[in-house]
């Protein structure tokens, strides 16, 4: 659990330069200097990436396709560069925008699957291409798909927190479903869209987001920029106001509207490309178009109508290439010269091509290498001595299930050493499964790209070396080096008394840096005093620097208020300069209970959540607190309580008053009734100290009882953690938890 959730919102912070608030601050040291600025000459471009919804490699005429036509994007492929051994890192959503985003392969990344309950969620060591442009002072923006989760506005997987400035679109995957929302989040609110109240279908929420990314290009052509563009097309439904050209077929509505969707999707690139040429700055902006897995077949679409994987084999959720392989073209008119190529060339890979374009440091430790001298007509660039894949979906669709014998469901990895392909399956979802107990497929993409012969029997040592790459790219947990800059709130914000704030600027990268400084700024009025040092002449290649400092709100500040704190992290690196800035909100603690109470009537410091909102008395889910049903343990119900997701973490202020705490917790029935999955912990915490700890909880087990001696205690802390590795089924509740105060 990220260790944001232990203290008042602290720690796992967002590296980003948005402003937190209009107020004058107070600083521990010298100012900051000014972000540093992309603009030095010609040499460092914009960046646009733009990523596709399931489009199929075969999707595209560059790439083969005869039915659907997409005339800019195979211009694009005839003037750039054009991939034929391009490769997502995952056959299902969730995992391989992960990978793209953060620059590890699936054995390494934070989210390894689709959601199946909780979304993934990106973790506090987590650095994204956005962070790492923004600290070379670009403006950043992404605008359609994010895919991460809680769907809520203040939390450290959202696109605010993971270096993007603005945001426009969808939080998750299962609101993008909709093509014709009633909302749509910017940053970090909801925006109703009228048009689509009632069911009605007056907005088309690509035609949406689309605007605003044209916008954002005009704003700021004159700044160095990145715009991350997703659009949900041409995923499931073939939702689309008019099918064009494509009515007069006598295909199927869905096989239509798919067409449609994929058309849109070119379209809207040459929109991207028009702006670009239309402000003057085509030449100065490199345009990467890619998917983030093969072609799907849901909600009625038939893919092979489209002959959608080309000469592949495979489809959305399948190993087998047809799943991975996708088109990939970069694009930038006088930069990038026109042609092909071959190298394996993962997503990961985009990542470090950004930073080395954008002239900013990158993490050592990620999975990705840079493409950028290929890009720049190298024959030099860097090439992986193998590609990993890992699969763990619970989703079936027919021809992908067929595709793997049946195997749909079982847990998969795959490797690609130079022309050699293993594909492997697991009969139990078990990653530690002994390698004698695997099904292991071999195919020589050389001669059978489409993977039509097995021949993993002719070459037993070929197997083996293979099956020892799959397991050497796996790790259970990855931990990952310091990457610029990371804050930690360590006590209650109490009006007119001290705690401390600790920052920590990483600097992760291949090379030292100079003149390393932290700051902090906090609210008006708010006392900041400097406990350790906050700056060093050297900054070497895999080192930190570590600051402290006291920060005393005024006695006059508001109790239950949420205030904002920042810390930058300046420095200079070989290729210019760079601020990180860490962005936290801290709460100044609510009263302390004067009389016995339920816990769902106090108000509390900081909750956080696996899923949805923490809900007061009723346990339902996703939905807002105090609509749904009461409660209930093995029939019996309560209605006093508190409803979360693993993991979560809710604190509440005791100011010392209090003398016990008693509750009953465990997975109630509402969960157990989806499934018998479910394995939580729970435990409770007084300052910082272990007072309960529940074991592991079922539903089949039932609830615990919880009894603890509070006295004196301040804060408490009421945390759930997954117990299975499996967060899908964890719905959890304290119920009639309860304080008494002497």
């Amino acid at each position: 659990m990220p260790t944001r959730r232990h203290f008042l919102a602290g720690s796992a912070a967002a590296i980003g330069l948005a402003p937190l608030s209009a107020a004058p601050e107070a600083r521990a040291t010298a100012a900051a200097p000014a972000p540093a600025s992309a603009t030095t000459g010609t040499t460092t471009p914009n960046l646009v990436v733009i990523l596709a919804d399931d489009l199929g490699y075969g999707d595209l005429g560059a790439y083969g396709q005869q039915l659907i036509t997409t005339p800019r994007i195979d211009r694009l492929a005839a003037e750039g560069l054009r991939f034929t051994d391009a490769y997502s890192t995952a056959a299902v959503c969730a995992p391989s925008r992960c990978s793209l985003l953060t620059g590890l392969h699936t054995g390494h990344s934070a989210v390894r699957a689709n959601p199946n309950g909780a979304p993934g969620a990106l973790q506090a060591g987590d650095t994204t291409f956005a962070e790492v442009l923004r600290a070379r002072g670009y403006r950043t923006a992404v605008f359609g798909k994010w895919g991460f989760g809680p769907e809520e506005g203040d939390q450290p997987s959202h696109p605010n927190s993971r270096g993007f400035e603005e945001f426009y679109g969808y939080i998750d995957h299962g609101h993008a479903h909709e093509y014709h929302p009633q909302y749509l989040w910017h940053n970090g609110a909801k925006e109703t869209i009228a048009a689509n109240a009632n069911g009605a279908k007056g907005a088309y929420a690509p035609q949406l987001i689309e605007q605003r990314a044209l916008d954002f290009i005009t704003d700021h052509a004159a700044e160095p920029f990145l715009l991350f563009l997703t659009p949900t097309v041409p995923h499931a439904p073939s939702d689309i106001p008019d099918v064009g050209a494509y009515a007069s077929r006598t295909w199927s509505q869905q096989n239509k509207g798919h067409a449609a969707q994929i058309t849109y999707f070119d379209t809207l690139v040459g929109k991207v490309t028009d702006r670009l040429r239309a402000l003057g700055i085509a030449e100065n902006t490199v345009v990467l178009v890619t998917s983030d897995n093969g072609p799907h077949e849901e909600g009625g679409v038939n893919p092979d109508l489209f002959d959608a994987n080309g000469p592949l084999r495979g489809y959305k959720r399948n190993l087998y290439e047809g799943g991975v392989r996708v088109p990939l073209i970069a694009w930038s008119p006088g930069r990038i010269g026109a042609g092909t190529s071959d190298r394996p060339t993962p997503l990961t890979d985009v990542l470090p091509t950004l930073a080395d374009l954008g002239g900013a440091p990158a993490p050592t430790d990620i999975d990705g290498l840079s493409a950028a001298p290929l890009l720049a007509g190298s024959p030099d660039t860097a090439r992986h001595n193998h590609l990993y894949w890992f699969r763990d979906e619970r989703g079936v669709t027919s021809r992908a299930n067929s595709e793997d014998g049946g195997r749909a469901t079982w847990l998969a990895e795959a490797v690609r050493k130079d022309h050699w392909k293993a594909v492997r399956f697991a009969p139990v979802r078990d990653h530690a499964l002994p390698d004698a107990q695997w099904q292991v497929e071999l195919y020589d993409l050389a001669s059978d790209v489409g993977e039509r012969r097995d021949v993993a029997g002719a070459n037993p040592s070929v197997v083996a070396g293979l099956v020892t790459l799959m397991r050497s790219s796996w790790s259970d947990s990855y931990v990952r080096k310091p990457f610029g800059i990371r804050a930690q709130v360590q006590g209650p914000a109490v009006p007119g008394q001290a705690f401390t704030v600790t920052a920590t600027l990483g600097n992760g990268s291949a090379k030292p840096w100079t003149g390393a400084l932290l700051a902090l700024h906090a609210p008006a009025g708010w006392q900041v005093r400097a406990t350790t040092g906050t700056g060093s002449d050297l900054l070497p290649a895999g080192a930190t620097l570590t600051a402290s400092w006291r920060v005393t709100p005024p006695a006059t500040a508001a109790a239950g208020t949420q205030w904002p704190l920042s810390v930058d992290g300046t420095a200079q690196s070989p290729t210019g300069p760079l601020r990180y800035s860490a962005a936290e909100r801290v709460s100044t603690v609510p009263p302390a209970p004067v009389a016995d109470a339920y816990l769902s009537d106090l108000p509390w410091v900081s909750a956080a959540n696996g899923w949805g909102p923490v809900e007061r008395d009723r346990s339902n889910g996703r939905k807002p607190a105090g609509d749904g049903t009461p409660i209930s343990f093995g029939g019996v119900t309560h209605a006093k309580g508190l409803g979360v997701h693993a993991p979560s973490e809710i604190v509440y202020h005791l100011g010392g008053t209090a003398d016990r705490f008693t509750a009953l917790v465990g997975i109630d029935d509402f969960s157990t009734n989806q499934a018998a999955t479910g394995a939580v912990k729970a435990s409770v915490r007084g300052d910082g100290k272990l007072l309960f700890s529940s074991g592991k909880l079922t539903g089949a087990g039932g609830p615990v009882q919880v009894d603890v001696d509070v006295r004196g205690v301040h804060l408490l802390y009421l945390v759930v953690e997954d117990a299975n590795a499996n967060t899908a089924l964890d719905h959890t509740s304290w119920a009639l938890a309860r304080v008494t105060v002497r």
